[in-house]
């Protein structure tokens, strides 16, 4: 992947947290150019000054992907100046791998190397960006803080850093898009109030030693907390640019949906100034407020008297900004992001004539340009984590989109080069990666599972039959995983570690015979079958199939689980999900035109509305957006009942399409509004109007 160049970071720095890095070279010419990246952890790309690119395409524990970008269009007469920042975070997250920290290049002119990390790359650790500053989450790294006073660069000697596999990139380019907010909506002032609470919970689970941090003593900064703590009085509102901003002063700026990216304003700056950006993905117009998510969306700028072009190292995400100026005075001429997201070019277009349902369509898609950038993301935001699951709903809007599935490809790589850690079973894949494991070795056996549902959609449905065999050893060992826990009548029961029917309390009912699980194990037995053509595999998950069916279903609906009694017998328990019903739908071979199934058929065309009004003694729960609601689509598209279908997508989604035009991770509107797996929403609604068309004959 490099003829010459060598992978290097400063001298005894490989493994220091959130080191920030310039490279820098020089060449005459650009004609012909092309320059080759990789690095751990993320890099962004300068050509003569102008952004030309953030990356790289993440990739599984010892691997790095490598990017090549043609110069030619760059060129300029006299000197070229290239330019690489890279952070390398050498922490543990969830959306990267726990890893030295390094950077590659390779500038090419005609095949040959001109340019080359390890000879012609100056480098230097970065004197303006702060080193020690709190994690933006659990599931990130760093906040970014920026003291641009300073500005004298501190060259840096390097060395060579080992153990690292070059593979190509995969994913398509990201497609780079300039917005802007077209004026500040809210102009007012800002003063500290001790009596202002500000959230104590400020990551998903504990920051400790394990995944890296700084001590709370250590971090002079703290942006996120002193924001909640300002009382803020509207003076004036929707004030075109320029806004005149002093200290004590503050400026709201709506991009009208959300956008994914790095976050950057212009300005003046006539005298020094402290400047805190607070970014959230919904408040109001008047009062800015962070949501419930999890992650510090701050940023921090020390600013010298003069212009400021500023932009965030890393892509975030944001429908609604602060600026507030703690010190100085400056003039904001410009407010918005250099969005990073999938290239939608080449999508395949589609009309729908309702409105409510094309807007959701049109958020699906926004919903997923901005969680497929490299590989498929839970969200833009808190995480930017590559979740199975996930990934088999937004696999399937990637093929409707595009016939093909590139981000597919490389996401499902990652996995398959996974290097088997310790921490989980053996066959056990992790339920997110590239990515660390808790200590606990926390994973989740079910998104195992959906893992090899997902690769038999991709190598029989999508085209990749000449893929087959890479993928051999990673479902097979998954099911000598799942057969480890196969009880006697052949059922899986108890899996370990966190069991995960859908976000609601069917996550509690998986204790002993868990039947949601069960129908999934039918789906993924038949999956492999596909596969390898192994008939025991058949065998089993028809035995599976129909023991789970005879079991489960108490004349109504399917119960959730089995639970043994002081004797060791299995008795049903009075607990119902309504997704469980839809796992029995797409699993169970469940024939509802047979009369005992009368009922349950009526239940799915109402959305179990009356049943939840008679459950005599049964706790029963509705489903929640994920996973439930998904495989209500998809049960709801197998059983051809498309006029249900999309009144339920409108009735569920079209509010959140007008809000952020994303689609969101929860039905309560908590987490993350803007969630890849949502982006199925599109499949469903067209699948559906293509078969209104059938069956009308059109």
């Amino acid at each position: 992947m490099f003829q010459k160049a060598l992978p290097i970071f400063p001298v005894g720095k490989k493994w220091e947290m959130n080191t920030h890095v310039v490279l820098h070279a020089q060449t005459d010419s650009l004609k012909d150019a092309v320059i080759s990246i990789a690095a751990s952890s993320f890099y962004q790309l300068f050509v003569n000054g102008v952004f030309v690119a953030f990356g790289p395409c993440r990739a599984a524990g010892g691997y790095a992907r490598v990017d090549e970008f043609s110069l030619d269009g760059y060129h300029r007469d006299g000197m070229n100046e290239i330019r690489i920042e890279a952070v390398g975070y050498a922490c543990r997250s969830l959306s990267t791998v726990y890893a030295p920290s390094f950077v590659c290049a390779e500038l090419s002119k005609n095949g040959t190397p001109v340019l080359y990390t390890g000879r012609d790359f100056d480098c230097c650790v970065s004197a303006s960006y702060l080193q020690k500053t709190e994690r933006f989450s659990a599931q990130r790294h760093f906040t970014e803080i920026y003291d641009a006073r300073v500005s004298a660069p501190r060259f840096a000697e390097t060395e060579t850093v080992d153990g690292v596999t070059f593979i190509p990139r995969k994913a398509p380019y990201s497609a780079y898009r300039a917005v802007s907010a077209e004026n500040a909506v809210t102009v007012g002032d800002f003063s500290f109030d001790e009596t202002l609470p500000y959230r104590q919970k400020r990551s998903s689970f504990p920051i400790d030693a394990h995944w890296g941090r700084y001590e709370e003593e250590e971090i002079p900064f703290k942006p996120y907390r002193w924001i909640q703590r300002q009382k803020q009085t509207v003076k004036n509102g929707n004030i075109s640019y320029p806004v005149a901003l002093h200290a004590n002063e503050y400026a709201i700026f709506d991009l009208k949906k959300i956008e994914s990216g790095m976050i950057r304003f212009s300005a003046d700056v006539a005298s020094e100034a402290d400047v805190v950006i607070g970014f959230t993905e919904l408040c109001s117009e008047t009062e800015f407020a962070f949501t419930d998510i999890n992650c510090q969306n701050v940023l921090e700028y020390f600013l010298p008297v003069g212009k400021a072009e500023m932009m965030s190292f890393e892509p975030y995400t944001c429908r609604l900004a602060i600026v507030l100026v703690k010190k100085g005075a400056l003039t904001v001429t410009d407010f918005g992001m250099m969005t990073v997201e999938c290239d939608m070019s080449d999508m395949r277009p589609y009309a729908i004539a309702d409105e409510s349902l094309r807007s959701v369509y049109e958020a699906a898609i926004r919903t997923f340009a901005q969680n497929a950038s490299d590989i498929y993301m839970d969200c833009p935001s808190r995480e930017r984590a590559g979740w199975l699951c996930d990934s088999y709903f937004t696999g399937m809007a990637e093929y409707f989109f595009f016939g093909k599935c590139d981000v597919e490809a490389a996401f499902l790589e990652n996995f398959r080069l996974y290097r088997a850690d310790s921490l989980l079973p053996d066959g056990a894949l992790p339920m997110c990666y590239p990515s660390d494991i808790k200590p606990n070795g926390e994973f989740i056996p079910q998104w195992d599972m959906w893992y090899v549902i997902e690769v038999a959609d991709y190598v029989l449905k999508r085209g990749h039959e000449s893929e087959r065999e890479w993928f051999r050893d990673s479902v097979l060992g998954i099911l000598r995983f799942l057969e480890r826990h196969e009880n006697e009548n052949g059922l899986l029961e108890d899996l370990p570690s966190w069991n995960f029917v859908e976000w609601s309390k069917a996550n509690e009912w998986t204790k002993n015979v868990n039947y949601p699980t069960n129908f999934l194990y039918v789906g993924v037995l038949l999956a492999a079958y596909a596969l390898y053509g192994n008939e025991a595999h058949k065998e089993k998950a028809l035995s599976v199939r129909e023991k789970t069916k005879a079991l489960a279903f108490d004349g109504e609906v399917f119960a959730d689980h089995a639970v043994r009694d002081e004797n060791g017998v299995l008795n049903n328990a009075q607990d119902v999900s309504e997704a469980g019903q839809y796992y029995a739908m797409l699993f169970g071979d469940v024939d509802l035109n047979e009369p005992k199934y009368a009922k349950l058929q009526s239940h799915i065309d109402d959305g179990f509305r009356a049943f939840a009004e008679h459950l005599g003694n049964r706790d029963f729960v509705p489903v929640n957006a994920f996973i439930g609601r998904y495989l209500r689509m998809q049960t709801l598209l197998m059983l051809e009942k498309y006029e249900i279908l999309l009144e339920n997508v409108s009735t569920f989604f079209s509010g959140m399409a007008k809000t952020t035009g994303t689609l969101w991770e929860y039905k309560d509107g908590k987490g993350s509004k803007n969630h890849g797996f949502a982006s199925y929403a599109a499949v469903a609604v067209a699948e559906a109007l293509e078969g209104l068309k059938k069956k009308s004959g059109n």
